[in-house]
Protein backbone atom coordinates (compact mmCIF):
# COMPACT_ATOMS: atom_id res chain seq x y z
CA UNK A 1 0.00 0.00 0.00
CA UNK A 2 1.64 3.13 -1.25
CA UNK A 3 2.16 5.70 -3.34
CA UNK A 4 5.43 6.61 -5.76
CA UNK A 5 3.74 9.26 -8.15
CA UNK A 6 0.98 11.88 -6.94
CA UNK A 7 0.10 14.21 -10.14
CA UNK A 8 -0.61 18.03 -9.14
CA UNK A 9 -2.59 20.15 -11.20
CA UNK A 10 -1.22 23.57 -11.45
CA UNK A 11 -3.58 26.79 -12.64
CA UNK A 12 -3.30 30.47 -11.65
CA UNK A 13 -6.09 30.95 -8.81
CA UNK A 14 -4.83 32.03 -5.24
CA UNK A 15 -4.94 29.20 -4.15
CA UNK A 16 -2.58 27.20 -6.29
CA UNK A 17 0.35 27.52 -4.39
CA UNK A 18 -1.25 25.83 -1.54
CA UNK A 19 -2.95 22.90 -3.34
CA UNK A 20 1.08 22.58 -4.33
CA UNK A 21 2.25 22.20 -0.82
CA UNK A 22 -0.36 20.26 0.18
CA UNK A 23 0.69 17.74 -2.72
CA UNK A 24 4.23 17.89 -2.03
CA UNK A 25 3.98 17.15 1.68
CA UNK A 26 2.10 14.03 0.54
CA UNK A 27 4.90 13.08 -1.71
CA UNK A 28 7.29 13.85 1.15
CA UNK A 29 5.70 11.56 3.44
CA UNK A 30 5.13 8.97 0.96
CA UNK A 31 8.55 9.66 -0.36
CA UNK A 32 6.63 9.61 -4.22
CA UNK A 33 7.77 11.91 -6.90
CA UNK A 34 5.58 14.94 -7.32
CA UNK A 35 4.67 15.79 -10.81
CA UNK A 36 3.04 19.23 -11.94
CA UNK A 37 0.70 19.30 -14.85
CA UNK A 38 -0.54 22.62 -16.10
CA UNK A 39 -1.75 23.24 -19.65
CA UNK A 40 -3.18 26.49 -21.56
CA UNK A 41 -5.28 26.40 -24.94
CA UNK A 42 -4.97 29.19 -27.19
CA UNK A 43 -7.49 30.08 -30.21
CA UNK A 44 -6.25 29.41 -33.34
CA UNK A 45 -7.46 31.59 -36.35
CA UNK A 46 -8.41 30.83 -40.21
CA UNK A 47 -6.40 32.51 -42.56
CA UNK A 48 -9.42 34.78 -43.27
CA UNK A 49 -8.80 38.76 -43.99
CA UNK A 50 -5.58 40.30 -43.42
CA UNK A 51 -2.67 37.60 -43.52
CA UNK A 52 -0.09 39.51 -41.63
CA UNK A 53 -2.79 40.81 -38.71
CA UNK A 54 -3.86 37.14 -38.59
CA UNK A 55 -0.59 35.61 -38.38
CA UNK A 56 0.50 38.48 -35.39
CA UNK A 57 -3.06 37.60 -33.47
CA UNK A 58 -2.45 34.07 -33.69
CA UNK A 59 1.58 34.83 -32.21
CA UNK A 60 0.45 37.11 -29.88
CA UNK A 61 -2.10 34.24 -28.27
CA UNK A 62 0.44 31.97 -28.68
CA UNK A 63 3.28 33.75 -26.56
CA UNK A 64 0.41 34.45 -23.52
CA UNK A 65 -0.58 30.56 -23.26
CA UNK A 66 3.28 30.08 -22.84
CA UNK A 67 3.57 33.25 -20.70
CA UNK A 68 0.83 31.27 -18.32
CA UNK A 69 3.15 28.05 -18.67
CA UNK A 70 6.13 29.36 -17.51
CA UNK A 71 4.19 31.70 -14.70
CA UNK A 72 2.59 28.14 -13.63
CA UNK A 73 6.01 26.54 -13.92
CA UNK A 74 7.45 29.24 -11.80
CA UNK A 75 5.01 28.83 -8.96
CA UNK A 76 5.16 24.88 -9.09
CA UNK A 77 9.03 25.16 -8.29
CA UNK A 78 8.38 27.39 -5.31
CA UNK A 79 5.63 25.75 -3.54
CA UNK A 80 6.87 22.42 -4.14
CA UNK A 81 10.26 23.29 -2.55
CA UNK A 82 13.16 20.95 -2.46
CA UNK A 83 12.29 18.23 0.12
CA UNK A 84 10.59 15.96 -3.20
CA UNK A 85 11.79 14.92 -6.76
CA UNK A 86 9.92 16.84 -9.24
CA UNK A 87 8.87 16.65 -12.71
CA UNK A 88 7.14 19.33 -14.80
CA UNK A 89 4.42 18.58 -17.44
CA UNK A 90 3.17 21.55 -19.23
CA UNK A 91 0.95 21.65 -23.13
CA UNK A 92 -0.13 24.30 -25.13
CA UNK A 93 -3.52 22.04 -24.99
CA UNK A 94 -7.09 21.85 -23.35
CA UNK A 95 -6.36 21.19 -19.93
CA UNK A 96 -8.73 18.45 -19.31
CA UNK A 97 -7.45 16.27 -22.11
CA UNK A 98 -3.73 17.30 -21.05
CA UNK A 99 -4.17 15.84 -17.26
CA UNK A 100 -6.92 12.92 -17.88
CA UNK A 101 -3.66 11.67 -20.42
CA UNK A 102 -0.80 12.40 -18.25
CA UNK A 103 -2.67 10.70 -15.19
CA UNK A 104 -1.65 7.41 -17.03
CA UNK A 105 1.59 7.65 -14.96
CA UNK A 106 -0.13 8.91 -11.52
CA UNK A 107 -1.14 7.14 -8.01
CA UNK A 108 -3.02 10.15 -7.17
CA UNK A 109 -4.38 13.16 -9.12
CA UNK A 110 -4.73 16.47 -7.39
CA UNK A 111 -7.04 19.24 -8.44
CA UNK A 112 -9.09 22.54 -6.86
CA UNK A 113 -12.39 22.28 -5.41
CA UNK A 114 -14.53 24.44 -7.69
CA UNK A 115 -17.36 25.55 -5.86
CA UNK A 116 -19.23 28.58 -6.39
CA UNK A 117 -17.70 30.64 -4.29
CA UNK A 118 -14.03 29.69 -4.57
CA UNK A 119 -13.26 32.07 -7.92
CA UNK A 120 -12.70 31.78 -11.07
CA UNK A 121 -9.65 29.43 -11.67
CA UNK A 122 -8.25 31.16 -15.10
CA UNK A 123 -8.22 29.20 -18.55
CA UNK A 124 -5.55 26.75 -17.20
CA UNK A 125 -8.68 25.27 -14.61
CA UNK A 126 -9.77 21.77 -14.39
CA UNK A 127 -13.24 20.89 -14.03
CA UNK A 128 -13.31 18.25 -11.41
CA UNK A 129 -16.69 15.83 -12.36
CA UNK A 130 -15.05 15.68 -16.09
CA UNK A 131 -11.90 14.84 -14.31
CA UNK A 132 -12.79 12.25 -12.30
CA UNK A 133 -15.03 10.56 -14.98
CA UNK A 134 -11.80 10.32 -17.56
CA UNK A 135 -8.54 10.19 -15.72
CA UNK A 136 -9.52 6.31 -14.33
CA UNK A 137 -7.05 7.40 -10.89
CA UNK A 138 -8.68 8.77 -7.72
CA UNK A 139 -8.58 12.34 -7.34
CA UNK A 140 -8.20 14.03 -4.58
CA UNK A 141 -10.34 17.43 -4.51
CA UNK A 142 -8.91 19.89 -1.90
CA UNK A 143 -10.68 23.32 -0.99
CA UNK A 144 -9.17 26.67 -0.85
CA UNK A 145 -7.10 27.41 1.88
CA UNK A 146 -5.39 23.89 2.92
CA UNK A 147 -1.99 23.39 2.19
CA UNK A 148 -1.74 20.12 4.75
CA UNK A 149 -3.55 16.99 4.72
CA UNK A 150 -2.65 14.89 7.67
CA UNK A 151 -5.19 12.38 7.18
CA UNK A 152 -6.01 11.70 10.72
CA UNK A 153 -9.58 11.13 10.99
CA UNK A 154 -11.02 9.57 8.01
CA UNK A 155 -14.58 8.90 6.91
CA UNK A 156 -15.45 6.10 4.23
CA UNK A 157 -18.98 7.01 2.87
CA UNK A 158 -20.11 4.21 2.03
CA UNK A 159 -22.87 2.62 -1.02
CA UNK A 160 -22.19 -0.47 -2.06
CA UNK A 161 -22.00 0.51 -6.01
CA UNK A 162 -18.41 -0.23 -7.87
CA UNK A 163 -17.36 3.06 -7.70
CA UNK A 164 -17.07 3.00 -3.64
CA UNK A 165 -15.48 -0.08 -4.04
CA UNK A 166 -12.88 1.91 -6.18
CA UNK A 167 -12.43 4.54 -4.20
CA UNK A 168 -12.02 2.38 -0.36
CA UNK A 169 -8.92 0.36 -2.44
CA UNK A 170 -7.60 3.30 -4.21
CA UNK A 171 -7.45 5.12 -0.74
CA UNK A 172 -6.19 2.31 1.55
CA UNK A 173 -2.33 3.95 1.47
CA UNK A 174 -4.06 7.01 3.44
CA UNK A 175 -6.17 4.90 5.56
CA UNK A 176 -3.52 2.76 6.36
CA UNK A 177 -1.72 5.89 8.51
CA UNK A 178 -5.07 7.23 9.84
CA UNK A 179 -5.54 7.18 13.59
CA UNK A 180 -9.66 6.87 13.34
CA UNK A 181 -11.40 5.53 10.44
CA UNK A 182 -15.00 5.66 10.52
CA UNK A 183 -17.18 3.23 7.81
CA UNK A 184 -20.59 5.67 7.55
CA UNK A 185 -23.72 4.85 5.86
CA UNK A 186 -26.73 7.50 5.34
CA UNK A 187 -30.39 7.02 5.14
CA UNK A 188 -33.07 4.96 6.21
CA UNK A 189 -31.50 1.45 5.27
CA UNK A 190 -27.77 2.76 6.62
CA UNK A 191 -28.03 -0.23 9.05
CA UNK A 192 -28.29 -2.49 6.00
CA UNK A 193 -25.64 -0.74 3.82
CA UNK A 194 -22.66 -3.25 4.52
CA UNK A 195 -20.61 -1.12 7.02
CA UNK A 196 -19.61 -3.97 8.91
CA UNK A 197 -18.11 -6.16 6.14
CA UNK A 198 -16.09 -3.31 4.40
CA UNK A 199 -14.75 -2.10 8.54
CA UNK A 200 -13.95 -6.42 8.07
CA UNK A 201 -12.31 -5.79 4.89
CA UNK A 202 -10.65 -2.71 6.52
CA UNK A 203 -9.10 -4.94 9.38
CA UNK A 204 -7.56 -7.38 6.85
CA UNK A 205 -5.49 -4.55 5.58
CA UNK A 206 -4.11 -3.67 9.32
CA UNK A 207 -6.72 -0.71 9.20
CA UNK A 208 -8.82 -0.55 12.09
CA UNK A 209 -12.39 1.07 11.98
CA UNK A 210 -15.76 1.35 12.89
CA UNK A 211 -19.20 1.20 11.69
CA UNK A 212 -21.38 4.58 11.81
CA UNK A 213 -24.98 3.79 10.28
CA UNK A 214 -26.40 7.22 10.22
CA UNK A 215 -30.24 7.48 10.18
CA UNK A 216 -31.19 10.49 7.30
CA UNK A 217 -32.62 13.20 9.04
CA UNK A 218 -34.88 15.87 6.98
CA UNK A 219 -31.84 16.88 5.45
CA UNK A 220 -29.70 16.23 2.08
CA UNK A 221 -27.13 13.16 2.50
CA UNK A 222 -24.67 15.89 1.64
CA UNK A 223 -25.70 18.07 4.09
CA UNK A 224 -25.93 15.12 6.81
CA UNK A 225 -22.17 14.10 5.99
CA UNK A 226 -20.90 17.67 6.12
CA UNK A 227 -21.90 18.58 9.46
CA UNK A 228 -21.05 14.74 10.48
CA UNK A 229 -17.35 15.39 9.04
CA UNK A 230 -17.16 18.93 10.79
CA UNK A 231 -18.49 17.03 14.29
CA UNK A 232 -16.26 14.50 14.25
CA UNK A 233 -13.40 16.91 13.35
CA UNK A 234 -12.91 14.78 10.14
CA UNK A 235 -9.85 15.74 7.67
CA UNK A 236 -10.21 13.13 4.65
CA UNK A 237 -13.77 12.06 3.12
CA UNK A 238 -13.26 8.70 0.53
CA UNK A 239 -16.54 8.37 -1.40
CA UNK A 240 -17.76 6.91 -4.91
CA UNK A 241 -18.58 9.49 -7.61
CA UNK A 242 -21.47 8.45 -9.55
CA UNK A 243 -22.61 10.97 -12.84
CA UNK A 244 -23.18 9.60 -16.81
CA UNK A 245 -21.99 12.06 -19.48
CA UNK A 246 -24.27 13.63 -22.28
CA UNK A 247 -21.65 13.59 -24.90
CA UNK A 248 -18.57 16.02 -23.22
CA UNK A 249 -21.29 17.09 -20.39
CA UNK A 250 -20.94 15.34 -17.11
CA UNK A 251 -24.01 15.27 -14.82
CA UNK A 252 -24.10 13.97 -11.29
CA UNK A 253 -26.32 12.91 -8.68
CA UNK A 254 -26.88 15.20 -5.37
CA UNK A 255 -24.33 13.59 -3.32
CA UNK A 256 -21.28 13.62 -5.86
CA UNK A 257 -22.25 17.43 -7.14
CA UNK A 258 -22.67 18.66 -3.32
CA UNK A 259 -19.13 17.47 -2.62
CA UNK A 260 -17.31 18.64 -5.57
CA UNK A 261 -18.89 22.16 -4.56
CA UNK A 262 -19.69 22.65 -0.38
CA UNK A 263 -17.25 19.70 1.10
CA UNK A 264 -14.73 21.61 3.56
CA UNK A 265 -11.85 19.13 3.88
CA UNK A 266 -9.76 17.15 1.54
CA UNK A 267 -12.19 14.57 -0.62
CA UNK A 268 -10.96 11.14 -2.18
CA UNK A 269 -13.22 10.49 -4.95
CA UNK A 270 -12.73 6.95 -7.80
CA UNK A 271 -15.15 6.68 -10.20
Amino acid sequence: MTISNIMVSLDLAAAAADRVQLAADLAQEFEARLTGVGACQFQGFMPVGDVIEVLHTYELEERCARERLDEAKALFRRAAGTEVETAWRPALARPLDHLAEQSRAADLVVVARHGLADGDPGPMGIPVGALLMEAGRPVLVTPPGIKRLEARRAVVAWKNTPQARRALHDALPLLARAETVQVVTIGPGASRGGAEDVATHLAGHGITSTARPLAQPDISEADELIRFVQHEGVDLVVMGAYGHSRLREWVFGGLTRDMLQLMPVCCLMSH
